[in-house]
């Protein structure tokens, strides 16, 4: 190694103190490109900086010409490969650029003549000789930056795994241990790496490699993007065969984690509503009659310069006229009012401002200025600030709700939901409240100061909440909120529903690992690194909610089925197979119990089906015997939509002994009060075995990486 070391520094860097330390080295190598003006190393240089790491590479000597060429052949004793070197050409495959297996003095002075004739106006620093690397399961691994996470690390299997099937997984930087496994085992092609045909990888290896390039790129802030192209992997280590280093303007450091208690947010003892009105219709009356109606436990002071009272409770001209401290106001005056009330806001002490006026940002760049007149004014009076273009905040354990919909009667509830579009979260609350309980409601709007991370905090410290959805359209908080997420979902479930799944985002990047990254898989693997479940639609979301808010989570991937039609009970197997679950097996002793039970036309211990002499007590003695096997985990229960009320009681009765149990009901739409009842009961109700299915999965593969973290 210390032979590559030296002959690329009297090639390229004569004047470089031998003595240095390696780091030392690789970071003047970085330097130096800088100096000259280069946004990239080339591959001589990053191979160096690798090794320089302890990253094994197939190394790199520099030939200025064909006699050493010849000579490093020579020393290398091995077929070679030569490449192009020039701060000109990124793409050396391109026009010639890399001749590979030259096993002759003859081919290797030939492929010197043809490479120097085809870049010869290209500014060459010589040609690589290198020796040819033993084939191996070959790899892809690199860095792109994100505009919203920063680095992130890239790893798949080459060839056609990557140019044709994108078999990559990626990782926001830094990554742990655990980060680096699961990027290694959620390709597909993770069996060739066990081992297939007398290939096999190793993964130790891999995963410490992963690791070193994380840790790399966080100590070297000017690391904007890597390609180590291929990376052949061995049953014992690993080469890194080709390596491109590109530099950019350094990364600002991550300002330090400020968690501010927002609790006087949720449970303020006051609140005063800027723009209350006493006419129906109007947005003020609106958020003023929900405060007023579903009893807010605190003070409320309508602030109407034109009205004397409102819903018999004294008004005031301005909040300035307020005789008591105010902890929440909420803002409804039109947008270009907005600084000047909220500069009075601060003036008087308002710990917390609700802007739920719309015309800011969202409507172009007139809105975006009031909105930095607004967060200059509130830091000015360290006044943190919901909004604007939001629709408040709901608590049903403080009966606070400052929705700009009128909101009917609302019992308390285990879970939070935190929505980017506050009209969107208060119009499904309408139906959705008959069947989940919500404890908080959070909109965020155009998180102008507060953001989806400080929000996310506070909800899952609510000791009255127990899962957390949240919509969003976009993420501002960053690392920050992979972090926050990564700690909140060890103790709590958070369900995101991410809209804007498109590659429109997509830029031209040098790297070819910066060309797989899409915006859409970047969150959905920062997801899956924070421990977050990822909805497909707001059904989805709110069906998985449902289930973990009203059920424990399975602690085994052995499922029991019982059915009245035998189509639903197969189908219910194909999708317990499909999500990668498991019929469960039940124990001698339980079969026998359950042939007792059954009538002699039914044969199938699971799917057990009862086609339509299914009754209640048929099916609650049934599960019974399924709760007290080993290898059950939980339930698919198939009931008829129209006996459905039948079964509620029957339902609830049992003690599932943490089991979970999730009911299908074909066509329960059509027994929507029947619904109701069950769900209330604490049984969630879908409409497909499918669905029931994938939520179990969900909840077993979630509740398998929490006690693997907390291991």
């Amino acid at each position: 190694m210390q032979t590559f070391i030296n002959t690329l520094i009297e090639n390229v860097f004569p004047d470089w103190n031998l003595g240095v330390k390696m780091a030392e080295q690789w970071r003047d190598i970085i330097d130096q490109a800088q100096a000259a003006g280069r946004s990239y190393l080339m591959e001589h240089e990053s191979k160096a900086v690798l090794e320089g790491l302890g990253i094994s590479t197939s190394g790199s000597s520099v030939a200025r010409s064909e006699d050493e060429a010849v000579q490093i052949f020579r020393d290398l004793g091995t077929p070679v490969a030569m490449k192009v070197i020039s701060p000109e050409v990124v793409h050396k495959s391109d026009s010639g650029g890399v001749w590979l297996n030259l096993e002759n003095e003859g081919k290797v002075r030939l492929a010197y003549q043809e490479i120097s004739r085809a870049f010869q106006d290209k500014k060459m620093v010589g040609i690589s000789v290198q020796k040819m690397a033993r084939p191996g399961v070959e790899a892809i691994m690199g860095v792109a930056h994100d505009a919203t996470f920063g680095p992130i690390l890239m790893f798949g299997l080459g060839g056609v795994f990557v140019e044709v099937l994108k078999d990559v997984s990626f990782r926001s930087i830094p990554i742990s241990e655990s980060d680096a496994e699961d990027m290694i085992e959620e390709i597909k092609g993770y069996a060739l790496l066990k081992g297939y045909r007398g290939h096999c990888a190793d993964v130790a290896a891999l995963k410490q490699l992963l690791l070193r390039i994380s840790d790399f790129v966080m100590k070297n802030p000017d690391i904007s993007e890597m390609d180590l192209n291929p990376v052949f992997l061995y049953p014992e280590g690993y080469t890194v065969v080709d390596a491109r280093i590109i530099l950019g303007t350094p990364r600002p450091a991550a300002p330090a984690p400020v968690k501010q208690d927002l609790h006087d947010l949720f449970y303020p003892r006051s609140i005063a509503v800027i723009g209350a009105s006493g006419t129906p219709g109007k947005l003020g009356w609106n958020v003023f009659t929900n405060l007023v109606s579903h009893k807010f436990q605190g003070r409320l002071y309508p602030i109407n310069p034109r009205a004397e009272e409102i819903h018999g409770i004294r008004a005031y001209p301005r909040i300035s006229d307020v005789p008591e401290p105010v902890d929440v106001a909420i803002i409804l005056v039109s947008a270009g009012m907005t600084p000047d009330v909220v500069k009075e806001c601060g003036e008087c002490g308002v710990r917390y401002i609700v802007v739920e006026s719309a015309g800011f940002a969202e409507l172009g760049e007139a809105g975006k200025e009031i909105e930095l007149q607004m967060k200059d004014i509130a830091d000015k009076y360290g006044v943190r600030l919901l909004g604007p273009n939001c629709s408040g905040i709901i608590n049903t354990h403080c009966s606070m709700v400052q929705s700009i919909g009128i909101v009917d009667a609302l019992r308390k509830g285990n879970i939070g939901l935190v929505s980017q579009a506050g009209v969107c979260a208060a119009g499904m609350l309408w139906g959705l409240r008959h069947i989940m309980d919500f404890g908080i409601i959070a909109t965020i709007g155009n998180k102008l100061d507060i953001n989806e991370t400080d929000i996310l905090d506070a909800v899952s410290g609510d000791e009255n909440i127990n899962v957390i959805c949240m919509y969003l359209e976009s993420v501002k908080g960053g690392r920050s909120f992979i972090d926050a997420a990564r700690r909140i979902t060890l103790e709590k479930p958070v369900i995101v529903l991410k809209s804007g799944r498109t590659e429109a985002g997509k830029k031209a990047v040098a790297s070819h690992t910066a060309s797989l990254a899409g915006n859409d898989r970047i969150f959905s693997a920062v997801f899956r690194q924070s421990g977050i479940i990822r909805a497909r639609d707001y059904e989805h979301m709110f069906n998985l909610a449902r289930a973990i808010s009203k059920q424990p989570f399975p602690d085994r991937d052995g499922v029991f089925i019982v059915t009245y039609a035998g189509s639903l009970g197969v189908i219910a197997a194909d999708a317990i197979s499909d999500n990668g679950m498991r019929l469960s097996e039940l124990e001698a002793h339980l079969k026998e119990r359950l042939r007792n039970l059954l009538p002699d036309y039914v044969s199938g211990m699971n799917p057990v089906d009862y086609t339509f002499s299914q009754d209640a007590e048929t099916v609650k003695k049934t599960i019974e015997i399924g709760v007290d096997s080993q290898d059950v985990g939980s339930f698919i229960v198939v009931l008829q939509a129209e006996i459905l009320e039948s079964y509620v009681d029957a339902l609830q009765s049992i003690d599932y002994k943490g089991k979970p149990i999730i009911a299908c009901v074909a066509g329960k739409e059509f027994a929507l009060q029947d619904v109701i009842r069950m769900e209330k009961a604490g049984i969630p109700v879908f409409s497909t075995p499918e669905e029931v299915a994938d939520a179990l999965a969900i909840m077993y593969r979630h509740n398998k990486r929490v006690k693997r973290e907390k291991a």
